[in-house]
């Protein structure tokens, strides 16, 4: 439909061998949790990641789609399951037979090849595996649910447990419904309710309608729950939260699949884990990291102990989903006489320009905007919740460009020395001084950089203020590629150790573009304030078709060419 060839480099495949079965309070979410932890936020970059084994059969469908959604928290291109009868049989439920069907003509190409040969197997053997946490402010930080409370109380993490959230994208199926409802049933049986504040989001009309339908929701009511709308919510930022003042120290479980500083709430004191969602709704009810539902107990109302039994719930509703309300609005079947009019003094719409084409020359003298100083996510670098409201406005939103990296220079979060002025100041306003004087600018990163949510604004409002180029240890793929969609350079250090060289007043010259060849380095010439200089290689991963976006500004520009 675009008009151009897509290359994608060949991945690697790490398999994950399955064995025994999921049972208790062990849940599809441990899986991924338990692999974040062994790969970390990278280990998947480059790599499928395939799952295998005998202990799939053991995996809901909707389970296996919370493990694949948090295939990216650990940088992998995707994530694959065999198909199996529980794909049938959601596939079914959910009125597509006919793709269940053609599925099962073909379910022995739908699988591991006998023998195949994995890149790196990880082996996890579910009667083994015990309920997960993961955090905070990182989604690879691993601790068996048995074990979270000692380590909090050993670095200092508040272990009084404020809100628990559970839902969205990656842990609002039927079944993670079904099994909160039944951790939340008994809890009321006993007259307790949620000593944390619990929320609940769920991830479409057809899951809220349905919970709605056969009683979960209203348990999830009962025990102190509130029902969020069908949004990302919490999850993005889109919370108007009010228990506590920002920089409070606190901590939050939820069940989503990011937990980055400052990313559910923008307070950056925030310690954020996750969890599966039944878990969520056992320590909102403990409202404590100390509490382990395997072994602990809680007091009735009646002041009896007892202990929450591990949850059971329907995979799918016995009935059909409920479709909820249907909202869709069509669009006219002839377009072609429509006009889209947007308003100059809109702030939340903006037609968007054209960036620049490359001038033919090299880059001389760029100066740096930030040298970023540890992890930058795309939420460093373009921050959610209430800037959604801009996403239709180019200019308004990169008011929140990199705002919440860390500047290497003087360990703050969004102030930045003013190379002009030598005044510190927020980020984007720098990044404004520089447009506006004719001053192009690079971002020096650290590895993984811009891990997260693939977020297109993060590397466009860096191209609309002005940079040029991005200096890393190491890119998270997806970002890596959206950098270069928008006529930026993606460049990476060939020596690591050369990050060291660079400090924030330097100036820097990337040499080489106008032969610029796929797998061919760039030079760098670092210049530093008193004189002197440093010669060092950056890699870049362009292919030809990537090159001829960075000749033309921009994907879309070359596009346009290729339609002329």
């Amino acid at each position: 439909m675009a008009g151009i060839p897509w290359e994608l480099k060949c991945p690697k495949v790490i398999g994950v061998k399955l064995t025994g079965s999921l049972s208790g309070w062990t849940s599809p979410k441990d899986v991924i949790l338990k692999v974040a932890g062994i790969l970390t936020v990278k280990g998947g970059t480059g790599a499928i990641v395939e799952y295998h084994g005998p202990g799939v059969d053991s995996i809901s469908c909707t389970g296996m789609a919370t493990i694949c959604n948090m295939g990216a928290e650990i940088g992998a291109t995707t994530s694959v399951f065999p198909y199996n009868h529980r794909m049938k049989k959601y596939l079914s439920k959910t009125g597509r037979t006919d793709i269940a069907n053609l599925a099962d003509e073909f379910k022995d190409h739908l699988v591991p090849d006998p023998g195949c040969h994995y890149d790196q197997l990880i082996e996890i053997n579910l009667n083994e595996l015990k309920p997960h946490i993961n955090g905070p402010f990182t989604p690879d930080l691993a601790h068996p649910v048995a074990e979270v409370g000692a380590v909090a109380e050993k670095e200092g993490w508040p272990v009084d447990i404020r809100v628990g959230l559970i839902g969205s994208c990656t842990n609002s199926s039927y079944e993670d419904m079904g099994r909160s409802a039944a951790v939340a049933k008994q809890a009321l049986a006993h007259g307790l309710k949620c000593k944390s504040q619990f929320t609940i989001t769920p991830g479409s009309e057809q899951i809220r309608a349905t919970i709605e339908r056969d009683g979960y929701a209203q348990i999830l009511r009962d025990v102190g729950g509130i029902v969020l709308a069908n949004a990302c919510g919490p999850c993005i930022g889109q919370w108007d939260r009010k228990d506590i003042k920002k920089g409070e120290k606190n901590t939050i479980v939820t069940s989503y699949n990011r937990n980055f500083t400052g990313r559910n709430d923008a307070n950056p004191e925030t310690h954020a884990f996750v969890t599966s969602p039944e878990i969520v709704t056992a320590l909102a009810i403990a409202g404590t990291l100390k509490f382990n539902p395997e072994t602990d107990f809680l007091t009735g109302k009646d002041g009896k102990k007892f202990k929450l039994e591990a949850p059971d719930a329907d995979e799918l509703p016995r009935m059909d989903f409920d479709p909820g309300q249907d909202t869709y609005q069509h669009p006219p079947k002839d377009s072609s006489g429509q006009r889209v009019d947007v308003s100059p003094t809109s702030q939340r719409l903006q037609l968007l320009e054209p960036f620049d084409k490359w001038d033919g020359k090299d880059l001389e003298d760029l100066q740096i905007l930030i040298k970023v100083k540890g992890k930058c996510t795309t939420d460093h670098i373009s921050a959610a919740g209430p800037w959604l409201k801009f996403r239709g406005h180019l200019d308004n939103i990169s008011n929140n460009l990199l705002i919440g990296a860390i500047n290497i220079e003087n360990g703050k979060a969004n102030s930045v020395r003013n190379a002009v002025t030598q005044e510190f100041g927020p980020v984007p306003d720098t990044a404004r001084y520089y447009k506006k004087h004719g001053i192009r600018w690079v971002v020096i990163g650290d590895e993984n950089y811009g891990e997260g949510s693939s977020r297109e604004h993060a590397a466009l409002e860096p191209r609309h203020l002005g940079g040029r180029a991005i200096i890393t240890k190491s890119f998270a793929r997806i970002h890596e590629t959206n950098l270069k969609k928008q006529g930026l350079l993606p460049l990476t250090f060939a020596d690591p150790a050369d990050y060291n060289k660079i400090h924030p007043v330097d100036k820097l010259t990337i040499q080489g573009l106008k032969d610029f060849a796929p797998g061919k380095p760039l030079k760098c010439i670092i210049k530093h304030p008193n004189g002197t200089q440093e010669t060092i290689s950056l890699n870049h991963t362009f292919n030809e078709t990537q090159i001829e976006w960075f000749r033309a500004g921009s994907a879309l520009n070359r596009m346009k060419e290729l339609q002329q």
